[in-house]
């Protein structure tokens, strides 16, 4: 077994060893149907309704940032896992670790921030639950969340739907979130441009239903980056996906600083962006539609899926390929 000793940080970060530590701990403890799908959200039936379920933990540091706060990422984070399985998010539960000593101030602005949030979600806060632990545990603040949203029928999105001639298409910029993160807890200075792309997806994903596109799979690139969802998405598929250099958005500020700062833009996080596997024929179609909503303007094809062996390219600006391999661990820990 490769889950030995005691955790480490990296274990959290949803690279490799999150992947070892899920595999070896907790499948064999209540593994099942769905957990062994490996999806950021798992569907389920209840008297004849589809739905899809979902739980996530907030442990970001600092707890605001340009462009969030733990508060709407809590938010953002579980509706977008929900909107990923082609639900519309409407219900959340949330429980609130706070540590002696915080600031009654802050948190009204954070319970404020989660308010706004939900309302641009469309959801309701439905449930709750509040601990307080001793002074200076928890950071201040943590936040796990739960959503259930309704699967309309005729929407089956999985990465074991990935098919050859597939095409991969972002919505937005890639990196924003995890720079942004990182700016505010290092104070490096990066400007005013260095915003999270932090939002709630679900609409955007209707307008991609609405399209009329045949959309295999979508999952949203957090911890790990762009990178490491297609690395889970040829492992699931057994399919090989290949990126297009020339064709990622990411923007010239965002690749010097994460070149400055020794980061890959495609491991480092994003909260408001989706990668779509789309068949080939309705690329355009599904790109169209992403670009007329505000979250989709800069929306693109990137790359494609070929037949296996199972694994992850990216096709580089001078002709060649390079393997895309997974990380042991996160670059920037505490992003989420």
């Amino acid at each position: 077994m490769s889950v030995q000793g005691s955790i480490r940080l990296a274990h959290g970060a949803g690279a490799r060893l999150t992947a070892d530590l899920i595999r070896e701990v907790f499948a064999p403890a209540f593994g099942n149907e769905h957990t062994a799908r490996a999806e950021d959200a798992a569907e389920v039936r209840l008297a004849g309704t589809r739905l899809a379920f979902s739980t996530d933990a907030h442990v970001v540091r600092p707890l605001f940032f340009a462009g969030g706060d733990i508060g709407k990422l809590a938010v953002c984070g579980t509706v977008n896992d929900l909107a990923m399985k082609g639900a519309r998010p409407r219900y959340l539960s949330l429980g609130f670790v706070i540590a002696e000593g915080f600031a009654i101030a802050e948190l009204r602005r954070i319970a404020e921030s989660i308010g706004a949030a939900a309302r641009e979600a469309d959801v309701e806060v439905a449930a709750g639950d509040t601990k307080v632990v001793e002074r200076g545990a928890a950071d201040g603040l943590f936040i796990t969340a739960a959503g259930i949203g309704e699967i309309p029928e005729g929407r089956d999105l999985s990465p074991a739907r990935l098919a050859a001639g597939d095409a991969l298409v972002v919505s937005a910029p890639v990196a924003e979130h995890g720079l942004a993160v990182l700016d505010a807890r290092e104070k490096l200075g990066l400007g005013p441009a260095f915003r999270s792309d932090c939002a709630p997806l679900g609409s955007l994903v209707e307008a991609a239903f609405a399209s009329g596109a045949e959309i295999h799979a979508l999952r949203d690139p957090t911890r790990g980056g762009l990178a490491t969802v297609c690395l889970e998405f040829a492992g699931l598929s057994g399919r090989r996906l290949v990126l297009r250099e020339r064709d990622l958005p990411v923007r010239p500020a965002v690749a010097s600083a994460a070149a400055l700062l020794g980061l890959d833009p495609l491991y480092v996080a994003c909260e408001g962006v989706c990668l779509a596997a789309v068949a080939g024929r309705d690329a355009g179609k599904l790109v169209a539609a992403l670009r007329a909503h505000p979250l989709g303007v800069q929306a693109g094809i990137v790359g494609r899926v070929e037949e296996g062996p199972a694994g992850a390219e990216i096709e580089t600006a001078a002709g060649g390929r390079r393997r895309l391999a997974w990380l042991e661990g996160e670059p920037l820990p505490r992003i989420c």
